[in-house]
């Protein structure tokens, strides 16, 4: 299935990962190829993940904490955010219509 992010959550991703980076070199490419997997993995079976407010959905990263937040398009689905555990919950509600 195809796949957008909205543009808020594009630069999260890219913040986190450049955050990572920094931290340690590589630890951004890794932060990468978990995003990727997790989404992969939603592309495949994407209603296997619960709601998680109204209709968007959560998949949880296993190495970061950080949480891939979805819904389900009639010919994609649209990433919402890539979320951090503790940031504060719901920023992310204004983006979905």
């Amino acid at each position: 299935m195809k796949y957008a992010f909205h543009p808020e959550a594009r630069l999260e991703y890219r913040d986190a990962a450049a955050f990572y980076e920094a931290a340690r070199p590589g630890l951004g490419a890794a932060f990468t190829l978990e995003i990727e997997a997790v989404i992969e993995q939603i592309c495949a079976a994407p209603d296997r993940w619960r709601f998680f407010k109204q209709d968007v959905r959560r998949c949880l990263t296993r190495r970061f904490p950080y949480a891939v937040l979805y819904t389900i398009e009639e010919d994609y689905l649209l990433i919402i955010a890539i979320m951090h555990g503790s940031r504060q919950p719901g920023y992310w509600k204004k983006r979905v219509a």
